[in-house]
């Protein structure tokens, strides 16, 4: 059947309303000189609340959670704080979800729970391993399949009391907010460059990276542990652009990051999402 001219106007302008909305989210704040696009669209766990358990470790000053299963090495100096977490086998998945930030809530715990404690945000940085040698209810805590958050003491603190050891909460993930752009610090030699990405803002968590030089084209970089990535290519002399794939399917693109003069155990700096 054939629709109307106002019936068409209307259409038309549904279709274009959801269109921008799809694109809505890649495209906050970006410098028009850098590409941002999607590139295929996710389910995401955004905004969804989910139920799991936390425990703390380190003490009071988050100097413990220095370092980790995600390759950063100074997590107060490269802006994550002292509010970060590690996770259990499940979330952790390989070290893909490092950087991914989570809002966290006591819950289900009058004893413990801090009174009208608010929701804390917390980054992922670190690993929670698995103790085979416990039950999942009683030490076993990371042990898959559970969801479970190994908070920094200062973190859990916030939520609820120190000597609950463990509570449960209820999460859901939300967008990372960062100041400044994604820090690009890169080390190897000049047959294999390794990356670690940090301070990406929007979704957080890496899933992809490839590295431009001057002579050629875009290269996938492959994960070798945390948000270190890695290429056997020689890229000495050239400059070095970046595409960086975030879990929510966006991309930006930082061309140029890096100048032909780079040097190892630099960091460089481009656009954020």
């Amino acid at each position: 059947m054939a629709l109307s001219p106002l019936e068409f106007v209307i259409c038309s302008s549904w279709l274009l309303l959801i269109v921008i909305l799809q694109n809505t989210n890649c495209a906050n704040s970006v410098n028009p000189k850098m590409k941002t696009t999607i590139l295929h669209t996710q389910s995401s766990d955004l905004g969804t609340w989910k139920e799991a358990h936390a425990t703390f470790y380190g003490g009071s000053d988050g100097i413990d959670t220095m370092g980790g299963a995600c390759g950063y090495a100074d997590v107060m100096k490269e802006g994550y704080g002292e509010h970060n977490t590690a996770l259990s086998t499940v979330m952790f998945n390989d070290g893909q979800t490092c950087g991914a930030c989570y809002e966290i809530q006591c819950f289900n715990n009058s004893q413990w729970c801090k009174p009208d404690s608010a929701p804390i945000t917390v980054t992922a940085t670190n690993f929670c391993p698995p103790n085979p040698s416990q039950p999942n209810d009683d030490g076993g805590w990371c042990n898959p399949p559970r969801e479970h958050f190994d908070l920094s003491q200062p973190s859990f603190l916030l939520l609820a009391e120190y000597k609950a050891g463990i509570t449960p909460v209820k999460y859901r993930r939300v967008p990372c907010v960062r100041q400044g752009g994604i820090k690009f610090t890169i080390s190897g030699n000049p047959h294999f460059l390794l990356v670690l990405v940090w301070n990406v803002g929007g979704a957080g968590d890496v899933t992809g990276l490839e590295v431009k030089g001057d002579e050629g084209e875009w290269n996938k970089m492959s994960r070798n542990w945390g948000q270190k990535w890695n290429i056997g290519s020689v890229l000495t002399g050239q400059s070095l652009s970046f595409k960086v794939h975030v879990s929510d399917g966006c991309v930006v693109e930082c061309p140029n990051v890096a100048p032909k003069d780079w040097q190892f155990q630099k960091t460089y700096e481009g656009k954020n999402f």
